[in-house]
């Protein structure tokens, strides 16, 4: 199982082609929306699917519900070393927990920068100026949940106090929360309000549109397909984030996939064999990139055909994948970070005080740790 996106679907069916003919195994891909991806639970898939796509912040729910297989199995230890040493950024380690790795890196992605080079001169550097392209009506920011929670940690991290990734304790201080949820209540008030309906692939289908105007999508999970020629009628490029501090494209809130097996599949030794080969450096340089993926391994971020390809994207956007930020992952945050896009969205919507806002996000994070008591 894996979503529905053409980054998401296509390389797998791709790739499993070929490992097909390579070992005589096959594998039927089905997908499920992005909406989907971002909140169904990994359980219930895995009674379902042999092979699943997921994101990192799941681990310590699947740990504590044993749903899923650990990849860390005996005899393969340099095959898990160049993996981890392939990592972009944090990609590698973000799907680790309580000691064990429950899923190998295929996609990579953070929120970075998406802009139309045909419409301006070059993408804001600064946040003052994505707010100046904002005021003239060429700005759009997905901020459908849970991605304007995923803003509000980029922000937050940026400015150099990042949220809490662990805990029982406050998401954070009163202070930086309220300064980070006015700069999203200012620039969500300069957007079409459609955009607290948009997610990532709604703005970018927006933005490469024949016809739109829309230059810049300041904080944005960069989705390769688009800065591809030819994918829609304009193409987007991609580059570091906007720095709204002082330390340049840094805390942006990572994303991504990971390739994870199930715990009660009947072919767990075939599906943890393809999880290590789609993973693998020349997989994610060679078919994986070629079938429309976003690798997960440095190599195909590396890699001047891939970057030769895709505009640079994964050049132009590395240093902010790079210093990434890993969110939450204990269980009882899936139902957390719900929650919380939910309260962002009604701060938005209505132009609520930041104080009773901030407030809400600390008590519901120190409330997502009741299921456990702990942070694993």
């Amino acid at each position: 199982m894996t979503w529905n996106h053409p980054r998401g679907y296509d390389p797998m069916v791709a790739c499993s082609a070929q490992w097909k003919e390579k070992t005589g195994v096959s594998i039927v891909w089905e997908k499920r929306s992005l909406q989907d991806f971002e909140s169904f639970p990994v359980e219930e898939l895995a009674r379902a699917y042999d092979l699943i796509v997921i994101d990192h912040p799941h681990v310590g729910q699947i740990t504590a519900e044993n749903c899923l297989v650990p990849l860390d199995v005996a005899g393969r230890e340099a095959e898990r070393d160049a993996l981890a040493a392939g990592s972009v950024g944090q990609s590698y380690p973000s799907y680790g927990w309580q000691g064990r790795q429950w899923a190998f890196p295929i996609d990579a992605a953070a929120q970075v920068q998406a802009w139309r080079p045909d419409l301006i001169d070059a993408a804001p550097a600064s946040w003052n100026e994505a707010l100046a392209l904002a005021r003239q009506g060429k700005v759009l920011l997905p901020l459908r949940a849970p991605h304007s929670l995923m803003c509000f940690y980029t922000l937050a991290a940026n400015f150099g106090r990042a949220c809490a990734n662990d805990g029982p304790c406050d998401l954070i201080d009163a202070e930086t929360g309220e300064k980070v949820f006015e700069m999203l209540r200012e620039i969500a008030a300069l957007v079409d309000p459609e955009c607290l309906a948009m997610d990532p692939i709604a703005v970018s289908e927006e933005m490469a549109k024949a016809g739109s105007r829309i230059a810049c999508a300041p904080l944005i999970y960069g989705y390769v397909s688009y800065a591809t020629e030819g994918f829609r009628p304009n193409r987007l490029a991609f580059c570091d984030m906007p720095a709204a501090g002082g330390a340049g494209p840094v805390g942006s809130a990572l994303g991504g996939t990971g390739i994870a097996v199930s715990a009660f599949s009947a072919a767990r030794r075939e599906a943890i064999d393809f999880a290590y080969w789609i993973a693998s450096g020349d997989v994610q340089r060679g078919p994986y990139a070629s079938a429309g993926g976003q690798p997960g391994h440095a190599g195909a971020w590396e890699d001047a055909a891939v970057n030769a390809a895709t505009g640079d994207f994964y050049r132009g956007t590395r240093a902010t994948l790079e210093h990434a930020w890993v969110r939450p992952r204990h269980d009882g945050y899936m139902a957390f970070q719900e929650a919380a896009s939910a309260r962002i969205n009604e701060g938005l919507t209505e132009r609520q005080d930041a104080r009773s806002v901030v407030a809400d996000l600390n008590r519901l994070y120190r409330e997502s740790f009741a299921p456990v008591g702990k942070s694993g």
